[in-house]
Parts: structure tokens; sequence; C-alpha cells
């Protein structure tokens, strides 16, 4: 790092959790972040501003109008473009030592398989469980540490995944594939705007944490948010020795 990276990001190696070192292997990982919307914003502006060296942003839609009330990443000026290339441009704004891919598709078979192969931590900020369970078999797949977030209404729910501990479940544990399982979306649903912020930064600190190696990550672990009650509950989640995808 240089004078001006020291500067930059001298409050995290201010931290004996992190240091040089750990802030030199930010600089050196590279994050998938899967969805540019209301978890993927303040998780990918979080994510760049601690100093990850290479960020993908992968999402294939474009900017509405109603996305601008919880979707911080984005500008009205953007409204329209490729949210994926509007997260790149207000990325660069905020740390142009971070490198940012936009992808703007939504990722799916090899094309995803190749991009969690390459990423040291993968994060689902995704809308619908399709590709919930695709992330998912990906990162088993190629043992990559996950971090799954969601935000409907007023609740919120965070986990991590991460099969390279042994006794670690899989998302597929927690909610298998194929079962009845109601599909909610914003745009029917409604968002509380600040939700969506808590529960995507809490994504970011985890995959921080996880590439620096500091601290308990969340695996094993699915954090319920009652925003309404301002309520924390936490459910020990283990690993099912059945699952067809980790098992």
């Amino acid at each position: 790092m240089d004078d001006q990276a020291l500067l930059r990001y001298s409050r995290h190696i201010l931290l004996p959790q992190i240091g040089i070192e750990g802030q030199e292997r930010l600089n050196c990982a590279r994050a998938l972040v899967l969805g540019a919307g209301g978890l993927g914003s303040p998780a990918a502006l979080y994510l760049a501003a601690a100093g990850i060296g290479t960020l993908v942003l992968a999402d294939g839609d474009t900017v509405d109008l109603t996305n601008l009330q919880r979707q911080i990443l984005h500008r009205t000026a953007a409204i329209g473009q490729p949210k994926a290339e509007s997260g790149r441009v207000t990325l660069a704004e905020l740390n142009p030592l971070c490198r940012v891919v936009p992808l703007q598709a939504r990722l799916a078979g090899a094309r995803l398989d190749e991009e969690v192969a390459a990423a040291d931590v993968v994060l689902d900020c995704s809308d619908n469980f399709a590709t919930r369970h695709a992330v998912n078999r990906a990162c088993v797949k190629h043992r990559k540490p996950l971090v799954s977030g969601a935000a409907i209404r007023f609740d919120g729910q965070i986990a991590v995944f991460d099969s390279r501990r042994p006794a670690a479940p899989c998302y597929h544990c927690l909610f298998p594939e194929g079962e009845d399982a109601e599909e909610v979306r914003c745009a029917t649903m409604g968002v509380f705007a600040p939700l969506t912020g808590i529960i995507g930064a809490m994504q970011a600190a985890e995959a921080l944490k996880l590439v620096i190696g500091c601290g308990e990550p969340l695996a094993g672990r699915l954090l319920l948010l009652d925003g309404l009650a301002m309520e924390w509950r936490g459910i020990a989640v283990p690993r099912d020795p059945g699952c067809p995808v980790c098992g």
C-alpha cells in the first residue's frame, strides 16, 4: 500500500484485529455481490469503502424510480440505466482503488459457476429462491463462503454458510429446495427502507470478517430481525446429514 492507501484505510489498520496484514488481505480479495438492489447497495458500498480489491457486481435489471426509496447505490439520474453500471459509477466515486466489474446479467449456469469459483467470498443479495439455491450449490461445490441476506416488509434475516467448516450447514439445509415456499417481492409486499441498509451492511461486515479472518462468523446461525420492535432473534442451524447439496 502507498501512503494514500495507508491514510484511506488508517482506521482499519488501527484495529489490532485487522492491522496492515488484514487490510492487505482485503485489498487482494475478490468479492462477488449478486444483486445491486436494496441489500446489494449497502453491501457493495461498504465493501468498496473498506478496500476490497475487486468487487464483481452482478444484476440484470435497470434502475427504476421505485428502487430509489431503498437502493442507495443509485441516483435519480441513473433511472433507466443498468444497475450494475450505475453501481460501478457510484463505487468508483467512493473508492477508485476498488476495481469494480459490472455484470449486466442475472448469473446462472456456467457463468455463475465461473464467478463463484473466482471469488473469495460471495454475497447473495438476490430476491428469489431459484438464484439463492443456485448460488448455494456453486458455493458448496467450490467451497466458498456465502453470506446470505433477505429483507421484506419489516422483517430481515442474515446467515453465513461456509462449507469449509466440517459441521457448517448450507442454505439448502435451512430452506430445502422444492418445498412449498411463498415467493414474496418488494413490488407486491413493500419493504421498510432502512431495513435493507441494516441487513446489507451486516452482510458486508460478515464478508469482511471472513476475508480478514477475524472474529466469529455467523456460520451455523440465523439472525432474524423484527424491524418494528427492533428485536433480534438467533436460531442455531444444524447441518442436515442427508442434505443432497452438502450432506
